[in-house]
């Protein structure tokens, strides 16, 4: 790509005026404003401070020795020593008859893959996905499509709450409501008649009475134990009692856990089949239990972790700044402990502890008989403080590991009252209910479309294509965000043919192949030999902004960010709109022509593919 010959280029006449230098600091990047060039670089600037050198002149020195005339006008000096270039439109042209011959697509794949991991999603067992897992599940799959794209070895990990106090409560109330194999309550939805079991235990476990009422009406699951005066203290010990036993690896109780997995599994596959969302592995918490006592007594003996009140935590052990420390905390001006619980007092584990495991069985290369390079998370913002605190204990315990962590942390979805999205009765959304109307609203819309244009169209193909703008409509509109701030949910904005959403992005695609259906061009363009001439301002823009794909995947890999791709296709799209309303494509001819079906195939094939690195799909028809 362009940028990255300059990039190159510029290197090598640093190093020959600077012997030594570390240039990998010297990069290239878009310029903010056009009307200073297409590619900048400050990077001289810091290379002179370092040296105590003049910016200005290193930057002369530097551009003496930079041989850039085949593909730049002159290269110009601004500032303190800023670096402004423009590229020639026949060095653009040679790009895109390289993409057009299938050489690339404006990216390149990296020379050095990085062995990465995600884990994302996380839903939990026996319970029915809701809104809140959406965020984590579209930005997880997201950013293993860029990662994997731009080469990089990838592994995605649904690590699955399949374990805890909430298993010890749907066990009890799986005996007492003498749950069978096929038994006709859980048909219709098992999940729905599970959360049901379950909230009447917690809430009979806290005392309310509506719970203990139907509580005590259900037959007993054990000889002699009536239940009809049972009290919440006793749930509560039973509960306790039937994780106890499933810990232990009693057979009944494993055989009730395996059961509500597979019920489990079945929910999550519909909901990422529909999403069009792939794990390489499913390991919950219950993977990890055997090796708990293993972490806790390592941390221990190591002096990590410590006795506190019948418990065991990891504290501040006094490495960084107060400020840093997440084991520190400030109240009324002073800094007091707040230690990471790792065992709690009656011996049983936590989120810490498993995820302290989790990070062991991966570094020691559990996904690949090696250590990764990247380890990355994606939850919700309140989880940022448990991470800190895992991958800071973590790190004191293998100080060793190179492994970079990462967590990678979103707000929340909002409703209209400002917040968090719940149901007119106060109730969480579910997420299959979420995408059952994302595609009621998107066939209504597709309906009406169709019909102002007096077409025919199958219901059939009408339901596809709701299904692809719908569905497409609730991940855009997230994905479209700053990932760490709120928004606000709204059917109107996200299924909306204007302005940033995946509605209009979709429509551009199918706007761009429409041409070709008209004017009767079949396949592509790639085995045209003719030169492509771009002189018209719009032509240049347009194929400018192309260039820069690969560098808006590069910044979405490296910042954790699909919201640079996002805006970037939603540019790319205005940039064409431009062209096609000033320079006729199907009417224009000979070299004219072929330049403006390539600009037009190039488009369509980079928006197809941003919006698939997305997790987004198309449609030939809108």
């Amino acid at each position: 790509m362009l940028h990255k010959m300059l990039e190159e280029r510029l290197q090598q006449a640093v190093a020959s005026v600077l012997p030594g230098a570390d240039v990998r600091s010297v990069l290239v990047r878009p310029c903010p404003d056009a009307k200073f060039g297409d590619y900048q670089s400050n990077a001289l600037m810091a290379l002179a401070k370092e040296r105590k050198m003049n910016p200005r002149q290193l930057a002369i020195d530097v551009v003496a020795k930079l041989e850039v005339g085949d593909i730049c006008e002159k290269t110009e000096i601004a500032g303190a020593g800023f670096l402004n270039f423009r590229i020639k439109p026949s060095a653009i042209a040679g790009v895109l008859q390289g993409a057009l011959r299938g050489e690339h697509l404006f990216f390149q794949k990296t020379d050095h893959p990085r062995d990465i991991i995600i884990d994302f999603s996380s839903p939990n067992v026996a319970k029915p996905m809701h809104v809140g897992h959406i965020r984590s599940t579209i930005l997880g799959d997201s950013l293993a499509r860029v990662l994997r794209l731009l080469g990089h070895r990838v592994i995605t990990d649904n690590h699955i709450g399949d374990w805890g106090t909430q298993f010890g409560m749907l066990i009890f109330g799986w005996k007492i409501e003498r749950f069978f194999v096929n038994d006709p309550a859980l048909l219709p939805d098992p999940i729905a008649e599970l959360e049901r079991v379950y909230k009447m235990v917690s809430q009979a476990c806290d005392g309310k009475e509506e719970s203990m009422t139907q509580l005590r009406q259900k037959f007993s699951y054990e000889p002699g134990l009536d239940l009809s005066s049972i009290q919440p203290e006793e749930v509560r010990s039973r509960a306790r009692a039937e994780l106890v036993k499933l810990q232990a690896g009693d057979s009944q109780n494993l055989d009730i856990w395996n059961r509500l997995q597979a019920i489990s599994k079945t929910q999550f596959d519909r909901v990422y089949s529909r999403l069009g969302v792939r794990f390489d592995y499913v390991l919950g918490e219950g993977f990890y239990n055997p090796w708990l006592k293993e972490v806790v007594a390592e941390l221990r003996d190591r002096g990590i972790a410590v006795e506190s009140e019948g418990a065991i935590v990891v504290s501040s052990d006094g490495s960084v700044p107060q400020q840093q420390d997440p084991f520190l905390t400030q109240k009324e001006g002073k800094w007091v402990s707040n230690p990471a619980l790792v065992q709690k007092s009656d011996g049983g584990f936590n989120y810490a502890t498993t995820d302290l495991a989790t990070l062991q069985f991966r570094w020691r290369g559990g996904h690949w008989g090696g250590e990764p390079d990247e380890i990355v998370y994606v939850t919700d913002a309140r989880q940022q403080l448990h991470f800190r605190q895992v991958f800071a204990a973590f790190c004191r315990w293998h100080p060793e590991a190179k492994a970079r962590l990462a967590h990678v942390w979103f707000g929340s979805i909002l409703g209209e009252d400002g917040r968090p999205l719940k149901t007119r009765s106060g109730e969480t959304v579910k997420l299959e209910d979420l995408l059952d109307e994302a595609e009621e609203r998107a066939f209504e819309m597709v309906t009406r479309k169709i019909g102002e244009k007096e077409q025919t169209m199958s219901e059939e193909q009408r339901r596809d294509i709701a299904r692809i703008v719908g569905l497409g409509a609730i991940k855009y509109a997230d994905l479209s965000q700053n990932r760490q701030t709120d928004y606000l949910f709204s059917w109107e904005k996200m299924l909306s043919m204007q302005g940033n959403t995946a509605p209009y992005l979709q429509y551009a695609y199918t706007r761009v192949r429409s041409i070709f259906r008209k004017g009767n061009v079949e396949g592509g363009l790639g085995q045209t030999g003719d030169s492509l001439s771009l002189e018209a301002s719009e032509e240049i823009a347009l194929a400018k902004q192309l260039l820069n794909f690969g560098i808006v995947l590069e910044a979405v890999a490296d910042d954790y960010r699909p919201n640079f791709l996002c805006a970037y296709l939603y540019d790319l799209s205005g940039h064409f709109a431009r062209f096609y309303e000033s320079c006729p494509v199907l009417k224009s001819e000979g070299a004219h022509r072929v330049s403006r079906l390539a600009l037009c195939d190039l488009t369509a094939r980079v928006i197809k593919q941003g919006l698939d690195a997305l997790g987004i799909d198309t449609t030939e028809q809108m």
